[in-house]
């Protein structure tokens, strides 16, 4: 008599060769990153060992023994305990900026007017007459002392470097302009019948006691020098994005969202990602409501489909300047200068107008406001767009990039609006040492309040505002985490006595600077990486495809010499890059 197997267990038998056979047949990858620290950056924070990618995705996450058996690659990275991080995420960065602040004069970390007119010397040695000399990175409170009032250059303190060529300097926040005596006679500054120059709103041209401009520039004032300074060509541009593209790469960027590409930046773009050029992804913004703004409504958002090097769902607008040169918008006025309370460079309707219609045909807004009275016009702009377009804000992810100083009223507004504030960490360290003398004690608890935010239940996408600051994320992610500058001031409230420009109230509360400037602001690394990774992601709205280290997401990863999450905080600072990786692709390595 036949023995007759029941057909359960049959099916069980069958099910168990099936899930066998599937488990023990080793499949391909295109490369296999194996002995890593991978800090995958999903939900629970999980840590592996190993990374499998075919093409440009992620097929799988675990532990090296278990990949290796599955897996095999010709291409195996053997990573050697090293960290991996997802690709980093820049969310405010200016692309062509960079670029050309590779070429041009760069006046970063320079610290006195002489230093500044020896290199202008130098350079109109190497130009013909005539030519205009450009450069950015000044900044006047990093002058002499820091303890002490600086106040801003002029003309003449170029003349004599270049009395045969214009000249140009751009403060570090690129809302104040410097030029010498050689243009103010181009521009015709000191003429008042020249209507282009009188009475600009939102702009201010600053003047002696007799009246006259005294070579510095300010917000929409710029416009009456920039009419006469000639425009990069399309060559240039596309020169300016490669060495950018290079700078990002190197310092561990995958993806970078550019705030204001005008009509010759997206023409570029264009012919790269057609050439399959394009070595970072890029999330660009449009730069205000012009002919380029117009002919995207007409057209709606662009997303490269393929690839997804390329998307341009957002507009850039501004509502004031920058603190630094006192022109970021202030309910009350500057504790340093009185009667001054910034400047507004476009209105609440121009910016609801706008709104409305991003609302209406599927854009971002994403709009520049540093001052509490700038922060609180955006908000109440945005609301009045959001209430007139009820059908459109589900998900509209409306942006306030840099939010630097917020009403503390207005804190709530941002998570109830679902507005994201998209911020830059070392804005905080680099302005920290006059911040207080702008603001005074009260109202500087509401500056840089990342800590406000976060337990608001926020995200805070981070960036760099590169050229404003150097694009190296770590830099960002350091800042973050200790709100100290790079030798670790301030340690404590001495520090802050001795070399920190305040305000006549002084010091409030002397353990606001335990280990580190209002350190109770202070992000945690978990925060910061997410800050750089998947927050980002998710302000451009491509939280599913990026920002941490999942099955089926883009292969966009970043290797690194040292554990930031662990290592002491000063060490991330000399941590490097060992390779960036974008779509599967190897785009930087240190070994070249």
């Amino acid at each position: 008599m036949k023995r007759i197997i029941p057909p359960l267990i049959l099916i069980v038998a069958t099910v168990a060769i099936f899930i066998w056979f599937i488990t023990s047949t080793t499949q391909r990858a295109d490369m296999l990153i194996i002995n890593a620290k991978v800090y995958t950056v999903d939900s629970r924070n999980s840590i592996v060992e190993a990374v499998a990618i075919r093409g440009n995705r992620i097929v799988a996450v675990g532990a090296t023994e278990a990949l290796k058996k599955r897996y095999a690659s010709d291409s195996i990275f053997d990573a050697q305990g090293k960290t991996v991080l997802p690709g980093l995420i820049d969310s405010h960065v200016h692309v062509s900026g960079l670029g050309s602040s590779l070429v041009e004069l760069n006046l970063l970390g320079t610290t006195s007017v002489q230093q500044i007119a020896d290199l202008v010397a130098k350079k109109a040695s190497t130009v013909k007459p005539g030519q205009w000399i450009r450069g950015r990175g000044w900044d006047q409170n990093n002058w002499q002392s820091r303890s002490k009032e600086r106040s801003f250059p002029a003309a003449a303190m170029l003349d004599k470097a270049s009395p045969n060529n214009p000249v140009i300097l751009f403060r570090v926040d690129g809302h104040a302009a410097w030029i010498n005596s050689h243009a103010l006679s181009l521009v015709g500054a000191g003429n008042e019948s020249n209507g282009a120059i009188a009475n600009l709103e939102g702009g201010r041209i600053v003047r002696d006691a007799e009246g006259k401009p005294t070579g510095v520039f300010i917000d929409n004032a710029i416009g009456a020098v920039m009419r006469y300074v000639p425009s990069y060509t399309k060559e240039d541009i596309h020169h300016s994005l490669t060495l950018a593209f290079q700078e990002c790469l190197k310092y561990g960027l995958t993806s970078v969202h550019d705030m204001g590409i005008d009509e010759e930046d997206y023409s570029v773009y264009k012919e790269l990602l057609e050439k399959n050029a394009l070595p970072i992804r890029v999330y660009a913004a449009i730069g205000g409501d012009g002919e380029l703004w117009q002919r995207f409504l007409s057209s709606g958002p662009f997303t490269d489909p393929s690839r997804r090097r390329l998307t341009v769902r957002a507009i850039k607008m501004y509502i004031d300047g920058a603190l630094g040169s006192r022109g970021a918008a202030l309910i009350e006025p500057y504790s340093d200068d009185p009667g001054n309370r910034g400047l507004t460079v476009n209105s609440l309707e121009a910016i609801r107008m706008v709104t409305s219609e991003a609302l209406r045909h599927g854009f971002q807004v994403c709009t520049h406001a540093i001052g509490d009275r700038g922060n609180n016009i955006v908000l109440n702009a945005y609301e009045q767009a959001m209430q007139q377009n009820p059908s459109t804000v589900s998900d509209a992810r409306l942006r306030i990039e840099h939010a630097q100083v917020i009403e503390p009223s207005d804190i709530p507004r941002f998570r109830r609006l679902g507005v994201i504030p998209g911020m830059q960490p070392t804005h905080c360290t680099s302005d920290m040492y006059w911040a207080q003398a702008r603001l005074g004690p009260s109202r500087i608890r509401g500056a840089y309040a990342w800590r406000s935010l976060l337990n608001d239940g926020n995200i805070i996408p981070g960036g760099s505002d590169s050229p404003v600051e150097s694009p190296n994320p770590l830099f960002g992610f350091y800042a973050a985490i200790t709100r100290q500058d790079h030798s670790g001031i301030p340690r404590d409230v001495e520090d802050v006595r001795r070399t920190f420009q305040l305000s006549a109230e002084g010091i409030k509360d002397s353990s606001d600077f335990n280990n580190g400037w209002y350190a109770d602001q202070k992000m945690t690394r978990e925060e910061a990486l997410r800050s750089f990774t998947i927050w980002g992601a998710y302000a451009e709205f491509a939280e599913n495809e990026k920002g941490s280290i999942e099955k089926g997401k883009l292969a966009d990863l970043v290797i690194l010499s040292k554990d930031i999450m662990a290592i002491p905080a000063r060490e991330i600072l000399s941590t490097e890059v060992a390779a960036t990786i974008v779509g599967g692709k190897i785009e930087y390595s240190s070994d070249k």
